[in-house]
């Protein structure tokens, strides 16, 4: 496909990801002041001239084919970047494109929100005050580009498809327990003992109790954990731990001040807790050429403040 096409093309994308960000063709019209059967032959345009069909087209709602959402995830950074040089305005050009400035919205997990970034958001603001930041605190994996999310925060071995991804800091669990628990119980010093220990656990399916360890030289081994008190969020078993009601299995981040003060203690420090929830946190982001200003100081404070 020539240059030419391309550029010809470019209004044709840009209708393509309105339709797909309105949800229907008729409102997609509305915001671009045309009628829907003009937005519809943009739409179809674009389809021919990429041979491939990119909406499937009911009575009720339109859906993205597996070619289309590929071709969204393209048309949408356009879009963005579009979006991003018309609110430039026309006096101070040069400074206003290199000045920080708009909403930042982020998603990362409910831990690593309230103990790593959460404390970061005063010093962040306080440095960049035109720049407003939405933290969207969830566990789930979110679409970055159908949320219009500018940064997710995800623990993975590698970034997902579509997405750049810049390695932050890697993340290890542990259990802990508190002193009385392990005066009164005593301390396991292998795995398999923690069969008989009350343990504090996830809880979310049945493999939550399945506790898997590794060691150095290649042992590894999984045990089948149980304890009266379960929770499916790290501050409350830690919690659960300081009062005693078990051997917790933590992020280290979180326990860690715990430990420090001596209020709690490392139960198998030899031994790696493997879990989902371990492993390198990534930075991800539209895989755009474009990073606007908000964006790239946000990550030069994570990385400063957090990388390894």
């Amino acid at each position: 496909m020539s240059i030419n096409y391309s550029f010809d093309a470019l209004p044709d994308m840009a209708m393509f990801a309105c339709v797909v960000e309105a949800g229907s063709f008729s409102a997609a019209a509305r915001q671009a002041g045309v009628s829907p059967s003009a937005a519809s032959r943009q739409v179809a345009r674009l389809e021919a001239l990429l041979r491939v069909r990119l909406l499937e087209r009911t009575t009720r709602k339109l859906r993205l084919t597996e070619a289309g959402a590929a071709a969204y995830a393209h048309c949408q950074q356009m879009l963005a970047a579009a979006r991003e040089v018309m609110a430039l305005s026309d006096s101070g050009l040069a400074d206003k494109a290199s000045a920080p400035s708009g909403l930042l919205r982020v998603s990362c997990p409910k831990a690593i929100a309230r103990h790593l970034i959460h404390p970061l958001m005063p010093a962040f603001l306080a440095q960049y005050p035109q720049v407003d930041v939405q933290l969207i605190v969830t566990d789930r994996t979110v679409d970055l580009y159908q949320e219009a999310i500018d940064l997710a925060i995800r623990v993975g071995d590698a970034p997902p498809p579509g997405l750049a991804g810049r390695p932050l800091l890697r993340l290890r669990h542990m259990l802990c327990a508190s002193p009385a628990y392990l005066c009164q119980h005593g301390a396991p010093v292998h795995p398999r003992e923690l069969a008989g220990h009350s343990c504090l656990y996830l809880g979310e399916d049945e493999r939550d109790r399945h506790w898997r360890f590794a060691k150095r030289g290649g042992e590894a081994l999984v045990v089948k954990v149980k304890g009266r008190y379960v929770a499916n969020h790290s501050e409350l078993r830690l919690e659960g731990a300081l009062h005693g009601l078990g051997i917790a299995s933590l992020p280290e981040f979180v326990a860690r001040e715990a430990l420090a003060s001596g209020d709690l203690l490392p139960v198998l420090a030899d031994w790696e807790h493997v879990t989902d929830y371990a492993g390198m946190a990534w930075l991800l982001y539209p895989s755009n050429r474009f990073v606007a200003p908000k964006l790239r100081v946000w990550i030069d404070c994570l990385v400063a403040a957090l990388a390894d």
